[in-house]
């Protein structure tokens, strides 16, 4: 069943070579334009049935603005993504802009053809198996990986970071009185909050696991400054 529709992509030569074959293939196509400034007007002044718009990018902010406006002043026009494998976030942006579907760049043009009549048919247009890896992602995140070295930091007092760093440059009780204008018995017992704080026997072990987890360098940073 022939569709009228339009093919705006970030790569012109893309946008031109899914055209031409949809084209072979029986389907009436209007346009072929790289997204700016004007893909929205050119898109509501053709007023096809559907509109494939291609991104690389589909999570960034804005990128699917031209899709609200579509929508706003041609409701009637049904509007498909095409886009990378994508994560929760561009799926769920694509929509809540007012998409009717969402294709792989990757897919077949068999699989573009059946998402844009579905989506002239007023259907939601998404494989399933990409709608349910979507959903299992956002109801099971990834963990964040963890900066061990900006935690470690966080339990430590200003003037406990500037012992550490101390303590890290080889200064021993003395050093770190006389530098820091304390008593040397306050300064020990700043020194042994770090070690408890960090979870070390040893001042060597502790400028160890701050070298290592980087709380050195965000401690020298923050004493130097």
């Amino acid at each position: 069943m022939s569709v009228r529709l339009m093919v705006v992509d970030d790569h012109r030569l893309l946008a031109e070579a899914l055209a031409s074959a949809l084209k072979l293939r029986g389907h009436r196509v209007l346009a072929a334009a790289a997204p700016s400034a004007g893909a929205a007007e050119l898109v509501i002044s053709r007023a096809p049935e559907v509109c494939l718009l291609g991104t690389a990018t589909p999570a960034e902010p804005g990128v699917f603005d031209p899709v609200v406006r579509i929508k706003r002043e041609k409701p009637q026009i049904a509007v498909v993504v095409l886009g990378p494998v994508p994560n929760p976030r561009g799926i769920a942006s694509a929509f809540a802009a007012g998409a009717s579907g969402y294709v792989r760049h990757d897919e077949r043009i068999e699989g573009v053809e059946r998402a844009m009549v579905k989506a002239r048919a007023g259907e939601s247009a998404i494989a399933p198996q990409l709608l349910q890896q979507s959903f299992a992602e956002l109801l099971n995140p990834a963990a964040e990986p963890d900066d061990e070295g900006a935690r470690l930091l966080q339990m430590l007092t200003p003037r406990e970071v500037e012992v550490l760093v101390r303590v890290a440059e080889g200064e021993d009780t003395r050093l770190i009185a006389a530098g820091m204008g304390i008593a040397p018995s306050t300064a020990r017992t700043h020194v042994q909050r770090v070690l408890m704080k960090l979870g070390v026997g040893s001042r060597l072990e502790a400028a160890a696991l701050a070298a290592r987890t980087g709380l050195l360098d965000r401690a020298g940073q923050g004493y130097g400054a």
